[in-house]
């Protein structure tokens, strides 16, 4: 795995990621001693030479002969950008010295930003010479599965969306309405709340309903003041995008597809004060185990784990939420997933009661609704977490069905240990794959807008066996035609 500054993203090594590399140097700096520099950076992150498609730089270091005859050995054109654009670019480890000298608090870092990639690998140093690497271009952390079912009319059968079909179930729909005779009065929190704490043995001063947990992540972003937020990728990109409209400068932690995309605790830095994980995580799909999130626990330090997908996990093993011995704990739950509520907008925060009040003093005034309430309180009952139970043991069986079925497919890998009810898998072509796919009537999710993915990936939901059946069989068709 591999820790990027400033919202550094795209793979490390085994991915076909276009890469930038901004390059400085003192006067007289020798082709030798950049090109040295570059290829020991390039090689120290498993990152291949032929992926670099620029050298980039300041304006007046273009006409250094050691940067420009750097440029012509990789083959590549040397990019020169005014030293005031470079000057606007934030970059994680800036130097007075380089900002006096050429304008810029890192030549390097800007112009490998400049181009409006996204940091890989941060500044490097030799006797003469700085390097750094970025991706070619940033990622969209903005799309999501709806995005590739929004206009289909229902013409598709959807597995980009994660949430479960066939949902919510009748039972929740006839609490849901009976609700509805309620909406004069203002939504009154207290009772689901008080479910939600005793669901997970806390008192009510530990939990906070939120619309979704996507208002959890911009209230985190908004409220904790972090100075060092940490995000591990591959994961759910809404609390890295929440974290830098809040005007944070993101580092990442990529996890490695060679690896099974399991964390290390090691790669976390030991100075970051707010961590973000997913587990298990979408859309990797791994599980990691509490011991290894746990560890990442830090006095002064806040840990939030998105559980958004553990009640589809059976027995919910390795779950953290109901723990209060882990310091900074912040944990997150969704009810959209399991239950199809979606555009109801429902979740949770399980967190120490400071924390719980900072979130809170962020949040407008009754944020969720009154059915929004109703149905935390629903959810929260014996009876439906019976139920989810038997759906996550159900979502287990199907997954390993289609599982089973990817095998069958030279071209389809499946990288770690899937827990979720959705599955990521890596094909060649995968562009054309997700394409046709759609031509036959499914649509998937695209995997290039998580960082540390490429348009080689693509996650599947977990559906039924007949439903799972007939995406195996459009499946082997699209690659067949994508094989022409």
């Amino acid at each position: 795995m591999t820790r990027q500054d400033d919202g550094g993203s795209a793979p490390v090594g085994e991915y076909a990621t276009r890469l930038v590399v901004g390059v400085g140097g003192r006067a007289g700096v020798s082709v030798a001693e950049v090109c040295a520099l570059v290829e020991e950076t390039l090689r120290g992150a498993g990152l291949a030479a032929d992926a670099v498609t620029a050298l980039a730089t300041v304006e007046p270091k273009t006409k250094e002969a050691g940067i420009a005859g750097a440029a012509k050995r990789f083959g590549v054109p040397l990019l020169g950008y005014p030293a005031e654009k470079l000057a606007g670019i934030p970059v994680p480890h800036p130097s007075d010295a380089a900002r006096d000298a050429a304008g810029t608090a890192s030549v390097a870092e800007a112009a490998a930003l400049a181009g409006g990639g996204e940091l890989l690998v941060p500044k490097r140093r030799s006797v003469a010479a700085t390097c750094a690497v970025a991706t070619a271009q940033g990622h969209d952390l903005r799309h999501h599965g709806d995005a590739e079912v929004r206009d289909a009319d229902g013409e598709l059968v959807d597995l980009a969306v994660n949430v479960r079909a066939h949902t919510p179930p009748e039972w929740l729909k006839q609490r849901i309405a009976a609700s509805l005779g309620d909406l004069a009065a203002y939504p009154d929190g207290r009772a689901a709340r008080a479910a939600v704490a005793e669901r997970h043995g806390l008192p009510a001063g530990r939990v906070l309903l939120t619309a979704g947990a996507a208002e959890a992540f911009v209230l985190i972003a908004r409220a904790l003041g972090a100075v060092r937020p940490v995000v591990v990728h591959p994961q759910f990109t809404e609390p890295e995008a929440a974290l830098r409209d809040a005007g944070h400068r993101v580092e990442r932690v990529v996890l490695r597809a060679a690896d099974g995309f399991r964390l290390d605790p090691a790669a976390v830095p030991e100075e970051a004060d707010l961590v973000v994980v997913g587990n298990p995580t979408n859309p990797t799909s791994v599980l990691h185990p509490a011991a290894t999130l746990a560890a990442l626990a830090r006095p002064g330090r806040i840990l939030v784990v998105d559980e958004a997908f553990m009640d589809a996990v059976p027995g919910e093993r390795e779950a953290l939420a109901g723990r209060t011995d882990v310091p900074g704990l912040v944990v997150l739950r969704s009810l959209t997933k399991t239950w199809g509520l979606a555009g109801l907008r429902i979740g949770y925060v399980l967190a120490e009661p400071e924390v719980i009040a900072k979130l809170a003093a962020a949040q407008p005034l009754w944020p969720v609704s009154t059915p929004a309430l109703v149905a935390a309180q629903a959810c929260m009952t014996p009876e439906a977490l019976a139920e989810a139970e038997a759906v996550a043991r159900q979502v287990a069986v199907d997954r390993a069905h289609l599982l089973a079925g990817l095998a069958e497919f030279e071209e389809v890998s499946v990288s770690g240990v899937a827990e979720g009810p959705f599955v990521l898998i890596r094909v060649p072509g995968a562009e054309q794959v997700r394409s046709r796919l759609r031509a036959l009537g499914f649509a998937v999710r695209r995997g290039d807008t998580f960082p540390g993915l490429d348009a080689s990936w693509l996650r599947l939901a977990v559906r039924d066996r007949p439903t799972t059946g007939r995406l195996l069989q459009a499946l082997d068709h699209a690659l067949a035609l994508t094989a022409r």
